[in-house]
């Protein structure tokens, strides 16, 4: 090899862990639990025979939760051999649990990662390294979350399909600073199977990043052998001219290392078993290149040991490492809905009882186990969108789902045994309406919240319903508690206003008034005798299809466009944008026609998410009336039109002296195969040179400034909300069920990357990415179905933004309301 130094070769062969995309989710669980059994027997068999080309093999667990299978299922005999092995550095520990998406809220993050800290320091070998392959990026307060579970390395190989690696380089090293100040060494590296690409590991060749002659011959399987001493030798030659073009690149790029690493795979798959013979390649290449080459299977510790001795002023970045592929949430928008409820529901666990002594400790881990499971990033089976029809498709949407829902249900189950210890009760027959109200957040809420009763049942031994005058009335002082009823279901709902401090709770009751309304006729004009109330009347609060005004609000609306302005009354400001494309929580639908073939259309969009033959329709209104109006607030139903859907609805609540509008968009989405996007407008501002925040996994990030160089900015995957702030007012928005957000023109274009001053994207335009199925390979192709997306618009003095971020938390996570 004509290089100009000598280089080391670290390769780190491990397996990709892809729960569902290869196989069943239950089989890839026993696959990973085989795989590091079948690396204990490799190294049995070298100590056995002593066999000196493979006593190099070296074994990289990808993650912890691989090493937990492997524990919930190994004989004892292969676990005391697995900890032998650790301990020598031929088995290689990481600190990660799964290749997540940032859908995985810091609590239970954390409590999964900080089981590697644990499990090191009860074999007595800490876990200082971790790494991520194929996922494109991490949530910011992933950094502290590392650093406070012990991991101070993390070895990122990223797939740039519709993607990219940060910084603008790969192959680099940077000290990634945390919201905290904590900082983890990252090593920004190739794709995870470049080793496979440059035939290191035997039969298990690969090209999908090198794109050369030999790829061509590859990928068209144009190489023919005729034996298995004809097959090495065409590999071992595809490996010398690869490896040798990869190096003398490396040096005329300048280059300062004399060292690099590669991932490395046993098999041409994810969720691949270990391979002994890439340690036979090794030995013939390191004999044949002694003067030129040394190559050596390594642990990350290994690697990142050299690294942190030979790798001189490495780089400090902070700031977002924007996910490319977070994007696989929005299409299956129904599952993801059931997952933040019940991670709603473990943060709600966690608030009222930190240390499990009300609940059940078991059920919150088997809780978080299955929210994380539903976090890992696969998406579906691997031709989810080729062939959508097939059993095993569906059958694996389905055991994805199950995480979601068996997460929520144990969440569920321990906050109910959390309530029954502070004075919970079931229904029961002729049981008086008292209910304990409690705000489980360390805010004051000044907000609303529901009580219900049954439709069975009777009050003060009266048979319910709406004609029966009742009021609500606090237990402790008796005072009268404004209120409005109506039917929903199975039960009248009744909603009331409640100031309450940080852990405050109150109890109410309801009981019946016998004043039952008997009107007379109103002498001022008002009302016609067809029972219709459409004349303004002078001197009081709008309330009409045109305008709506509360104590907090003035919305206006038009017949073509919904909603026109959301004046602040307090501010005199208008909250819409007047640069706005499009009107509040108005529907925007794409759909790309498939001119070649459902795979092949969406590959060609890369990091755009549509193309420019992408068709772009508006929802169009249709109709509007005021459905309900009471003494606490008064609801209007939009009804628009548009492509793609049977229906699209906005259910808008505006509360007459509770500064909050809620909206619910419905949706009855129609079922295609082409790519499509739907998009809610969300064209809200808090005034001039306004500044965007976002809450993600730890961390509250301004878009498209803090952020790593190179970053993605196409769209947000957040966990709460968007705080917006100008001047001395913020505007709150809690997006509840939709949570990829994008900012700016919808339409395709070339791609920016961040550069950490990006105002303008900031402040542009915001959208909520309701859902999509534009992945060619394992997204669920299938959007058809009914949908409802919550939202709730409030403005405010200004706070802090943390505190900002807590009250979209708290609209979200709601109060606790329950019989006593």
């Amino acid at each position: 090899m004509k290089l100009s130094k000598k280089w080391k070769v670290f390769l780190i062969h491990h397996s990709h862990t892809d729960i569902g995309y290869t196989e069943r989710q239950d089989k890839i669980i026993h696959y990973h639990y085989d795989f590091i059994k079948q690396a204990v027997d490799i190294l049995r068999e070298v100590d056995r025979t002593g066999n000196e080309d493979r006593k190099g093999f070296v074994w990289q667990c990808e993650n912890h939760w691989q090493v937990k299978n492997f524990y919930d299922h190994a004989p004892s005999e292969y676990i005391t051999d697995f900890e032998k092995y650790v301990r020598e550095g031929r088995i290689g520990l990481s600190g990660n649990y799964l290749n997540l998406t940032e859908l995985v809220s810091r609590d239970i993050l954390y409590d999964c990662t900080i089981q590697a800290k644990t499990y090191g320091e009860q074999i007595g070998y800490p876990v200082r390294s971790g790494m991520s392959a194929d996922i494109n990026g991490f949530a910011w307060g992933y950094a502290d979350v590392l650093r406070e579970c012990g991991v101070e390395r993390l070895f990122s190989c990223l797939h740039p399909h519709h993607g990219m690696f940060p910084l603008n380089k790969k192959q680099t090293p940077f000290y990634w600073q945390g919201p905290s100040g904590k900082k983890v060494l990252v090593w920004n590296g190739e794709h995870y199977h470049f080793g496979n690409e440059l035939c290191f590991s035997p039969h298990a060749a690969s090209t999908y990043m090198i794109h050369n002659e030999v790829g061509k011959k590859l990928r068209g399987n144009q190489i023919m052998t005729t034996s298995p001493e004809d097959t090495e030798q065409v590999e071992q030659a595809i490996l010398e001219e690869r490896l040798e073009r990869y190096l003398r690149n490396l040096e005329e790029e300048g280059y300062p290392g004399d060292f690099v690493p590669f991932m490395i795979s046993g098999a041409i798959t994810d969720n691949a078993p270990p391979n002994v013979k890439i340690a036979d390649r090794v030995a013939w290449l390191n004999r044949k290149y002694a003067d030129t080459l040394e190559v050596h299977m390594a642990t990350l510790d290994q690697f990142f040991d050299h690294l942190e001795a030979a790798w001189e002023n490495i780089p400090v970045y902070q700031g977002d490492w924007n996910d490319w592929w977070a994007d696989g949430v929005g299409s299956t928008p129904a599952v993801v809905k059931v997952f933040r409820d019940g991670q709603r529901k473990y943060n709600l666990c966690k608030k009222l009882d930190p240390n499990s002594t009300l609940g059940d400790a078991g059920l919150m881990q088997k809780a978080a186990e299955n929210l994380i499971l539903y976090s890992e990033h696969t998406w579906g089976y691997s031709s989810s969108v080729s062939e959508p029809w097939e059993t095993l498709v569906g059958e694996l949407e389905h055991k994805k789902s199950a995480y979601a829902i068996n997460g929520n249900t144990e969440t569920a189950d321990n906050l109910d045994r959390i309530l029954a210890k502070k004075g919970e009760v079931a229904i029961r027959q002729d049981r008086p309406q008292h209910f304990r109200i409690l705000n489980p957040h360390d805010i004051p809420l000044k907000t609303t919240t529901k009580i219900y009763i049954e439709f069975w049942e009777y009050v003060d031994g009266l048979n319910y319903s709406l004609e029966v005058p009742i009021e609500v009335y606090d237990l402790a002082t008796d005072e009268v508690i404004k209120h409005q009823a109506k039917r929903i279901a199975r039960a009248y709902e009744i909603e009331i206003p409640i100031d309450l401090g940080p852990k405050e709770e109150r109890c109410v009751g309801i009981r019946t008034t016998g004043r039952y309304s008997n009107q007379t006729s109103q002498s001022h004009a008002h009302i016609g005798a067809e029972g219709i109330s459409d004349v303004l009347q002078p001197g009081s609060l709008r309330e009409d299809v045109a305008c709506v005004e509360t104590k907090h609000y003035r919305v206006e609306f038009d017949q073509n466009r919904g909603i026109t302005s959301v004046i602040d009354r307090t501010s005199g400001k208008n909250l819409v944008r007047q640069d706005a494309a499009y009107a509040p929580f108005t529907g925007i639908y794409e759909v790309t026609d498939i001119r070649t073939t459902p795979t092949e259309e969406r590959r060609q969009m890369g990091r755009n998410r549509k193309s420019p033959a992408t068709r772009r329709y508006e929802s169009r209104l249709t109709n509007i009336q005021i459905v309900e109006s009471g003494p606490l607030f008064v609801s209007l139903q939009l009804d628009y039109s548009l492509e793609g859907t049977r229906f699209y609805m906005v259910f808008l609540k505006l509360y007459r002296e509770i500064n909050k509008i809620e909206a619910m968009v419905r949706v009855h989405k129609d079922s295609v195969w082409e790519p499509e996007n739907l998009y809610v407008s969300l064209p809200f501002t808090a005034g001039d040179d306004e500044v965007k925040y976002v809450d993600k996994t730890g961390c509250i990030i301004r878009p498209g400034i803090d952020q790593l160089p190179g970053s993605n900015m196409e769209f947000y995957l957040i966990q709460n909300g968007l705080v917006m702030q100008a001047g001395k007012r913020q505007v709150v928005v809690a997006v509840k069920d939709t949570p990829l957000m994008t900012f700016g023109p919808l339409e395709a274009k070339p791609i920016q990357l961040c550069d950490g001053n990006n105002w303008e994207l900031n402040r542009g335009e915001t959208f909520a990415w309701a859902m999509n199925n534009y992945w060619e390979t394992n997204f669920k192709v299938d959007l058809g179905g009914f949908y409802e997306f919550a939202f709730t618009l409030s403005t405010q003095e200004q706070q802090t933004t943390e505190a900002a971020m807590r009250i979209c938390e708290a609209y979200n996570e709601g109060l606790l309301a329950f019989y006593i």
